[in-house]
C-alpha cells in the first residue's frame, strides 16, 4: 500500500517526524520491551505518534490517556469504520484480518454498530455465570491434570490456550471439529503468518457453526444471537462470531499468562498470593494496567482530517489506542493500581468489550485453580529469557515454562 502522510503538528513546518522515521511495532525489538518504546515515543513526540503496524503500513498511535478518552468518546470524529483505508491495502497485508471492515459492532458505527451490539449484549447476558465457574473450573483440573505428575508445564501451550479455547467453545456451543479449524484460523490471523488463509478458515469454521445452530438451536450465544430481534444474516453471524473468538480466545489466554507471571516474579504478590494480603483480582488489575493483554487496538479511522493536541491526523488513516501506553501515562499514573480500574484495557465509550465481566471470571478461576493445586509452582528459567511474541497488536508470551513438586491428580466431577 502506498504510505499514509504523516500526522502535521500546528506551526510546524512539516510532520512531526521531518525525517519520516516510523516506530515499528511489529519487531522483536519492540515486542521484548515495549514499555521502553512507549516512554521514547512520549518523550520524543508527546501523545501521538506516527508508527508502522506492518512494513508499509503507518497508524497514528495514541500513548496519552486523556487524548485517548477523547477519542474513544467521540465515535463521530473517530469512527471504526476502515473501508475507504483498506480499499489500498493488499489482501495479504498482515494486519489486514484484523483491520478490515466486517459488518459487526467492532468495525460500524451508528445505527448499524447498535444493532450488533444490542444483538451480542443480549446473547452475552444470557450466560449463567455460576455455571461458567463450574466450566472454567472442569477445565482446568481437567489441564492441571494433564500435567501435574510431570513436575514441569508450559502454561501457555498446556493451560491458558487451551482453557481459554474449550471455554469459548462451550459458551459458544461450537462442536469439537469446527473448533479446531476455527482456532488454527485465529492464530494465523493474530501472527500475521498466513492471515490471509487463516482468515478464510476461520470464516468457514464459523459459517457451518452457524447453520448447524439454526437447524439445532441450544442454550448457547450463538443461538441467543440467532433468535436475537435484530434477525442477523448468516453472514453478519459470521462476522459476530469473529470478534467474539478474537476477543475469547487470544487475549483471555494473555489475561492469563500475563497474570501468571506476575505473581510468580514480582515479590508482592509471590509472598502474598497464597497469603491472602493481595487477592487475585488485585493481580488481574494490575495485568490490566501494566500488560494488558490487547496492549495496542480500538482502532478508528477519521472520515476527514481532523485537529487533535495540534495535531492535525489524516483522512482514513488508523488511529490506534495505546492502552498499555495510556494506563501507564505519567499524567495520570501514581503509585499503586492496586483496586484501581479506571485502565483502558476493556476500552471505553461506544465500543467498551460487552464482556468484560466474563473476562474477569474466567480469568480469576483459572489461576486461582492452578495455583491451589500446584502452590509451589514456579518459573522454569529467569524471568528477563522469557520470549515474547512480536505483534503490533497484543503482549503475549510465546511460552511459559514452570515447574512444581510433582502432585497426584485432582478429583474430576
Amino acid at each position: 500500500m502506498s504510505e499514509s502522510v504523516p500526522f502535521v503538528r500546528t506551526g510546524d513546518a512539516g510532520p512531526a517526524d521531518p525525517g519520516g522515521t516510523r516506530v515499528p511495532m511489529y519487531t522483536p525489538e519492540f515486542a521484548a520491551d515495549p514499555h521502553r518504546a512507549y516512554r521514547e515515543m512520549r518523550e520524543k513526540y508527546g501523545s501521538l505518534v506516527t508508527v508502522d503496524l506492518a512494513p508499509g503500513v503507518s497508524a497514528t498511535l495514541v500513548v496519552g490517556y486523556r487524548t485517548a478518552v477523547r477519542i474513544l468518546n467521540d465515535p463521530e470524529r473517530f469512527p471504526a469504520d476502515p473501508r475507504v483505508w483498506q480499499a489500498g491495502v493488499p489482501s495479504d497485508c498482515p494486519v489486514l484480518p484484523m483491520m478490515q471492515w466486517r459488518p459487526s459492532s467492532l468495525r460500524t458505527t451508528g445505527i448499524e454498530h447498535m444493532r450488533y451490539r444490542q444483538a451480542n449484549a443480549a446473547a452475552l447476558a444470557g450466560v449463567d455465570r455460576y455455571g461458567l465457574q463450574s466450566v472454567v473450573e472442569q477445565v482446568s483440573v481437567s489441564l492441571i491434570n494433564s500435567f501435574c505428575a510431570s513436575g514441569s508445564a508450559d502454561l501457555v501451550r498446556d493451560y491458558a490456550f487451551p482453557l481459554a479455547f474449550q471455554v469459548l467453545n462451550h459458551l459458544l456451543g461450537c462442536p469439537v471439529d469446527l473448533a479446531g479449524q476455527a482456532a488454527q484460523g485465529f492464530r494465523a490471523i493474530f501472527e500475521g503468518i498466513g492471515a490471509e488463509q487463516g482468515n478464510m478458515l476461520l470464516a468457514d469454521a464459523l459459517h457451518q457453526l452457524t447453520l448447524r445452530k439454526r437447524t439445532h438451536p441450544a442454550n448457547d450465544v450463538t443461538t441467543r444471537m440467532l433468535h436475537h430481534s435484530a434477525e442477523l444474516t448468516d453472514i453478519e453471524m459470521v462476522h459476530q462470531l469473529v470478534t467474539l473468538y478474537g476477543a475469547g480466545i487470544e487475549p483471555q489466554q494473555n489475561l492469563i499468562v500475563n497474570t501468571l507471571l506476575l505473581l510468580l516474579v514480582d515479590d508482592r504478590f509471590a509472598g502474598s498470593a497464597l497469603g491472602g494480603s493481595l487477592s487475585t483480582r488485585d493481580a488481574l488489575d494490575e495485568v490490566l494496567f501494566d500488560d494488558p493483554p490487547m496492549a495496542n487496538f480500538c482502532i478508528s479511522y477519521p472520515p476527514r482530517s481532523v485537529l487533535i493536541d495540534d495535531c492535525w491526523l489524516p483522512a482514513h488513516q488508523p488511529v490506534v489506542i495505546s492502552m498499555a501506553a495510556c494506563n501507564t501515562d505519567p499524567e495520570i499514573r501514581s503509585g499503586q493500581s492496586t483496586g484501581n480500574r479506571s485502565h483502558l484495557a476493556w476500552s471505553i465509550g461506544p465500543h467498551a468489550c460487552p464482556a468484560s465481566s466474563l473476562a474477569y471470571l474466567i480469568a480469576q478461576e483459572a489461576v486461582d485453580q492452578l495455583l491451589d493445586a500446584l502452590p509451589e509452582i514456579r518459573l522454569a528459567l529467569p524471568g528477563p529469557q522469557l520470549s515474547w511474541r512480536p505483534g503490533p497488536f497484543h503482549r503475549a508470551l510465546a511460552s511459559l515454562p514452570v515447574t512444581f513438586t510433582p502432585a497426584p491428580p485432582l478429583p474430576e466431577t
